[in-house]
């Protein structure tokens, strides 16, 4: 009997014991793991000590700061305040540096640094590791291949193809003002982009335009966006397994599968049509092959032809940052003309001087447009496409005032401070096109709209002749205003957006030519 009696109490004093040592595991790896933290708060801190900051909360950083300001308006006053860069603290045991001066930025851009690994894992799932997320060699192999893609002889026919998708982005709007003179423009351009980019890139017949399919691709493009943004501020969200339980994790995912069936789609078709009778013959044949032409006959320097991950890392990449990137610049410089109707009518006056009615636009015309070159440039000034770009230094870095930085640490380059920063653009907040007239001189890294360096926009050349088409069209058939009731709000979502969307007034022309 005393032996069964005492049984069960052996049992709960093993079980007891149990207990009290993995409450000890637990909490002696909770110390290191405080302990870890610690540390890499007192390295950041002797870090980034030669840097200004505003103080900052020992947990959450600056994070009320930039909530309570707008993202943008804080980071304009910081610019002011604070010479040539200074310290953002994300959370704790994250901060960066935030750097908006052209000296400062020429030094970064000048280096091999790789893209900031935690970027870097946000976005791949979205876009896989293509141009934008490579490193090293296999990242030069890979602009060497896609370079010819961009090549004088390919972009000049293009203009046509731009023309066509912009009008029949028009043609809709005349039968929109018809009932509403006012009207969201970020929406319409976004299809209008994606459309040229498919019709361009990817050989895609067929207006995108009105395809319910491509408004989704469009719809979660935005969503990613927004999602890696959040995430990226959220201390919470940092760990894959715990972002991948929450609801915002579960949209990620989602969006991302969105965004890879429309690409899945492109390719798959491309390759059926490559299959029929003398197709592949015929692009063989061809001078120039078009950017997924090239992908899929590609071979790597080894002899291997790319992955079907590789191909659809460069379809996603360039099908992102071919058409979202372009219509931000375009929305934006659209919006700019509309609150500057002296300067838009200037514009207007000269492409209806160039071009007449509009019924073709060239290639040949593009370089006869100083004035309207003029307003675009300034209007990206004002509203950079790509407002940050980050690196994570792979080693030490003394800058020219000869302040330094160890290797491990985030360099933020803020565009959008640099192009608002007052030593460097005077009265920075005013629209003034003289500012890149011909013979102006500025810093070689004052106005860098596609980054700058040996990793700067490859699609440069492509993005300014689509800006220039879409504008020019647009102000032969409208007049645009912008919308007093409705100002737009510019955030930071990867590319430059507005929180609450793009509005403007148009008026139809009563004649194209007058």
């Amino acid at each position: 009997m005393s032996v069964s009696a005492l049984s069960p109490s052996r049992a709960l004093g093993g079980v007891s014991g149990l207990l009290q040592v993995v409450s000890l595991l637990g909490l002696v790896l909770l110390l290191i793991k405080a302990a870890q933290l610690y540390l890499r708060r007192q390295w950041l801190l002797k870090a980034l000590h030669h840097f200004p900051s505003p103080p900052s909360h020992w947990f959450y950083g600056h994070k009320r700061e930039f909530q309570e300001e707008g993202e943008l308006p804080h980071l304009l006053k910081r610019v002011e305040k604070y010479p040539r860069a200074c310290v953002r603290w994300m959370w704790g045991t994250r901060a960066l540096l935030l750097v908006y001066d052209p000296d400062y930025m020429k030094m970064v851009l000048g280096r091999s640094d790789p893209k900031a690994q935690i970027i870097h894992r946000f976005v791949k799932p979205w876009i896989g590791t293509g141009l934008l997320l490579l490193e090293g060699q296999t990242w030069f192999q890979h602009r060497r291949m896609l370079t010819p893609a961009f090549h004088y002889d390919i972009l000049k026919p293009y203009v046509g193809i731009m023309a066509d998708s912009v009008r029949v982005m028009l043609d809709k709007w005349e039968e929109l003002v018809s009932q509403d003179s006012h009207l969201e423009i970020f929406g319409h351009v976004s299809l209008m982009t994606l459309d040229t980019i498919m019709k361009c890139a990817f050989s895609q017949q067929g207006s995108v335009q009105t395809d319910r399919n491509s408004q989704s691709y469009i719809q979660a493009i935005k969503d990613v966006s927004h999602l890696i943004i959040s995430r990226l501020r959220n201390a919470f969200h940092q760990n894959d397994l715990i972002y991948r339980l929450t609801p915002e994790g579960h949209w990620n995912h989602r969006a991302c599968q969105l965004a890879h069936q429309h690409t899945d789609a492109v390719i798959k078709e491309r390759k059926v049509r490559l299959q029929k009778e003398g197709e592949l013959e015929k692009v063989r044949s061809r001078r120039h092959l078009d950017f997924l032409d090239i992908l899929l006959f590609a071979r790597m320097e080894n002899g291997s032809s790319l992955s079907d991950e590789d191909l659809r890392a460069e379809v996603d990449t360039f099908m992102f940052e071919g058409h979202d990137t372009t219509a931000s610049g375009i929305s934006w410089i659209l919006y700019a003309l509309a609150s500057h109707p002296e300067h838009q009518q200037r514009c207007r006056e000269e492409i209806q001087s160039l071009l007449a009615d509009g019924a073709s636009i060239t290639w040949d015309h593009l370089d006869q447009m100083p004035y309207t070159t003029m307003c675009i440039k300034e209007a990206m000034r004002l509203y950079p496409p790509v407002p940050v770009i980050s690196r994570e230094l792979s080693k030490p870095i003394t800058f020219p005032d000869g302040r330094s930085l160890p290797a491990g640490i985030l360099v933020s380059l803020s565009i959008y401070g640099l192009h608002h920063n007052p030593k460097v653009w005077p009265n920075p907040e005013v629209f003034d096109p003289t500012r890149f007239a011909p013979g102006s001189t500025r810093h070689s890294h004052a106005f860098l709209p596609f980054s700058g360096g040996s990793r700067n926009c490859i699609g440069k050349q492509f993005a300014m002749n689509e800006l220039k088409v879409a504008v020019a069209l647009t102000l032969l058939r409208f007049e645009l205003s912008p919308d007093s009731s409705r100002v737009p709000v510019p955030m930071p979502v990867i590319v430059l957006r507005s929180k609450n969307g793009i509005y403007l007034q148009l008026r139809k022309l009563s004649d194209p030519g007058t």
